[in-house]
């Protein structure tokens, strides 16, 4: 069986972005509310990216939330660092 991300990665990429909204509100235990409001909101842009991918690019879907993970920790360390969280 061969692994093909032009057929399913428009679909683990969907999951990953959904895995990822849950990460993101759970992040509320330790951001302030402007911060988690950044969070959806970068989300919902890769959310709006992720749509137009789907069919025509699965491949891109697929690393839409490995960006965004990127993205999630990097603003809660940084913010851990620049403002004490």
């Amino acid at each position: 069986m061969r692994f093909d991300l032009s057929k399913s990665g428009g679909f683990i990429g969907m999951a990953g972005l959904a895995i990822l909204l849950f990460m993101d509100l759970a992040a509320g235990s330790v951001l302030p509310a402007w911060g988690v409001v950044l969070l959806v909101v970068v989300w919902l842009g890769l959310f709006a990216q992720g749509c137009r991918w789907f069919v025509p690019h699965p491949v891109r879907v697929f690393w839409l939330p490995v960006a965004g993970i990127a993205f999630w920790f990097a603003f809660l360390l940084g913010g851990e660092a620049l403002w004490g969280w």
